[in-house]
């Protein structure tokens, strides 16, 4: 009877018979007339056992194989240019198909008779004693260092976890994804040094690989993330389309202004006020402080100067001298011969006019010239708005926008001010000038880092203002085509945006980008460490959700909760398990007429249950660099992310050295505070 439950961790049996067919193939090869047959016969004979001896190595060497995956983690490392390449599909590693055949599995090997597979051998626990020890021979550290595949001292692997997870499965292949499904949104979960950069980088390199416009938003600052960006543009032949931008480094970042350019002037005020709190009787705050941008973004527009974050301080602050620009332009424009109507010295007539003005903190000048303006019976809503900003004392005044100003302030120190305040028209800077649109029209790579370790307030608000201005200039291509900006219409570009700690990112603005961005070109691919990371930023569970709707595809490395976990186990089916129950019993009998005194019994008894397809333990203990995908709408992929081999590319502009440097010890410091160290192939010092 064939066994129901299929039990690859079992001992392989099929090893006797692979002996008594060896042996007895060769006693009939060497002595047939002993078996009273020919010796045309007797190798006839032989070789039948030789195939069947084949047939049965075979099977006994998967059930080998089986019993040594779910203990020891195979090697997986590739050199950047080795990784596959599609046009028509995306690379994520390798891997296999998750069925309900390897959730049976992990069944199986939870059982106690199977204990012994999940944990390390003596063998293996002694040779790492061995190498703790200080007086371990050389030869023998030589021995246990041999780096073969069947050598079961060597140490496997520094990924912690549980390799079991991918050894449920010895037959992997390359597991591609079309390039379609990513045109739906990605989202990448992992704890700390688990490889979602590693990820990014693979991914990355393909995009620039296809010739897509890729944009990297990096809040934190990752070295390797960047070098190896700017290796993959360099590999691809596309250097020149490279462009840097970096909060920390002014002095080689390209200058950009988050406010400068808008489809409608409110965008503007929505920027510049967005890191503003808003909870509670902020709120109240915010929405004056809104308005108040409001009215200087609309003066400025009129006068024909760009926002930025620096005009807007000075305006802020000052508020008198953008009104009397703007009432000199409109009083000239619509009439012409207004000076020789107005008096600009004050007389005892205006005695009302000095004493407000002198009480509010006013340019007297202006406002003679608004009272002139009103005197005149002249209609403007700009006016309107700058007069009832003026008509209030100042002191009050900036008591109502007083949380602007220190964000604004943060924002125009330093190399910051003339880096995101930047002047178009100024011949001495070299530095390039970063425009979203000018980037998409013709093919850009972009890395945005914004130093969050260092300056994180300011890295919020020009992150979450690149953001809406990203989002706008979709929204624009949308509305008028492809090629918008351009002499003729052109190809709708596909724009990869891969935002790593997309927690620090997600506001109203990445939430309309993931919503109405695909319909321009736009593909998102996020990383966070947990959902509630998202929740918290977002406000409620509810808004989150929301978000990941447009989230489609999911890959999950290594998390730390089960919350983070049951979002992708709970969009999985219940599979259908066999266990076994082993019972016996024994029964007596006084039935004179029966010869036995009792009976027994022993049975296995096999019943079907209902479980999850993935218990969300197992996706707290995978190890580094390994990875549950959910793709094309239900094909749950188990897959190896590729380790990266050590490279030399020392093709980086010079001018980055000192930046390089800095993140550098940014990031080991930030590495030593968490509990997990980089990952590292032994012998060769790659890592994550």
């Amino acid at each position: 009877m064939a066994d129901s439950i299929p039990n690859v961790y079992r001992w392989p049996h099929e090893l006797a018979s692979v002996l008594a067919c060896t042996v007895a193939a060769g006693l009939l090869a060497t002595h047939a007339p002993m078996f009273l047959l020919s010796p045309a016969a007797g190798q006839g004979a032989a070789l039948g056992l030789c195939g069947l001896a084949a047939w049965r190595w075979h099977q006994a060497s998967r059930v080998l194989r089986y019993r040594r995956a779910v203990r020891r983690s195979k090697p997986y490392a590739l050199l950047p240019q080795e990784l596959p390449f599609s046009a028509q599909a995306v690379f994520l590693g390798r891997g296999f198909e998750w069925t309900a055949e390897h959730t049976q599995r992990m069944v199986l090997l939870a059982q106690p008779e199977n204990d012994h597979l999940r944990r390390p051998s003596a063998l293996y626990q002694w040779a790492r004693q061995q190498e703790r020890a200080s007086g371990c021979p050389p030869w023998l550290k030589r021995l246990i260092a041999w780096p073969h595949p069947l050598n079961p001292l060597l140490a496997m692997p520094p990924v912690g976890g549980m390799p079991a997870l991918h050894g449920m499965s010895i037959d992997e292949q390359d597991v591609w994804t079309p390039l379609a499904e990513l045109n739906n949104h990605m989202m990448v979960y992992g704890t700390t040094r688990v490889g979602k950069t590693r990820l990014a980088q693979i991914l990355i390199e393909q995009d620039i690989q296809r010739g897509d416009v890729v944009i990297v938003f990096d809040p934190k600052g990752d070295v390797e993330l960047l070098l190896g960006m700017y290796s993959a543009a360099l590999r691809a032949g596309r250097e020149d389309d490279f462009m840097l931008f970096h909060l920390g480094f002014p002095e080689v970042s390209a200058r950009y202004n988050p406010i400068g350019n808008f489809e409608q002037i409110t965008e503007v005020a929505t920027r510049a006020t967005g890191p503003l709190p808003d909870q509670g009787q902020s709120a109240a705050f915010k929405a004056f402080a809104w308005r108040y941008v409001n009215v200087i973004a609309r003066a400025m527009s009129a006068v024909g100067e760009r926002p930025d974050f620096k005009k807007v301080y000075a305006y802020g602050v000052s508020v008198d001298k953008l009104a009397g620009k703007y009432l000199t332009q409109w009083l000239d424009r619509h009439a012409p011969d207004w000076q020789s109507q107005f008096d600009p010295t004050p007389t005892r007539e205006h005695k009302e006019l000095i004493t407000r003005a002198e009480k509010n903190g006013r340019d007297i000048e202006v406002l003679m010239m608004m009272a002139f303006f009103k005197q005149q019976a002249y209609q403007d809503p700009i006016a309107d708005a700058l007069a009832s900003i003026l008509a209030n004392d100042r002191t009050y005044f900036e008591k109502l926008v007083n949380s602007l100003y220190p964000l604004l302030e943060k924002l125009t120190s330093g190399g910051l001010a003339d880096l995101i305040s930047p002047q178009y028209d100024s011949t001495t800077d070299p530095r390039p000038i970063l425009d979203w649109l000018s980037v998409i029209n013709r093919g850009g790579i972009v890395y945005c880092g914004f130093d969050a370790l260092t300056i994180r307030d300011a890295a919020e608000a020009v992150s979450a203002s690149m953001l809406a201005d990203l989002t706008s200039t979709f929204g624009r291509i949308y509305k008028h085509g492809s090629g918008y900006g351009m002499p003729s219409p052109e190809p709708l570009r596909r724009v990869r945006l891969h935002a790593d700690e997309l927690n620090e990112l997600i506001g109203p603005e990445f939430v309309q980008a993931a919503n109405k961005g695909g319909g321009a070109g736009l593909f998102i691919t996020g990383y966070s460490q947990t959902a509630q990371d998202i929740e918290v930023k977002v406000g409620t569970p509810a808004a989150a959700e929301q978000l990941g709707g447009n989230l489609n595809s999911l890959i999950m490395l290594r998390v730390v909760n089960a919350d983070t976990a049951a979002k992708l186990t709970d969009r999985l089916e219940e599979v259908r398990v066999a266990t076994r129950l082993v019972a016996s019993g024994v029964a007596d009998t006084n039935d004179p007429d029966r010869v036995e005194d009792f009976s027994s019994r022993n049975e296995d008894r096999i019943s079907l249950e209902k479980v999850p397809m993935l218990d969300p333990a197992w996706l707290m203990k995978l190890p580094k660099g390994q990875a549950f995908a959910l793709l094309e709408g239900g094909r749950l992929m188990k897959i190896r992310i590729p380790l990266p081999l050590p490279h030399l590319d020392a093709r980086t502009p010079a001018t980055w050295q000192a930046m390089l440097e800095h993140m550098r010890v940014q990031h080991a410091a930030h590495t030593n505070r968490a509990p997990e160290q980089g990952l590292t192939i032994e012998g060769t010092g790659g890592g994550y």
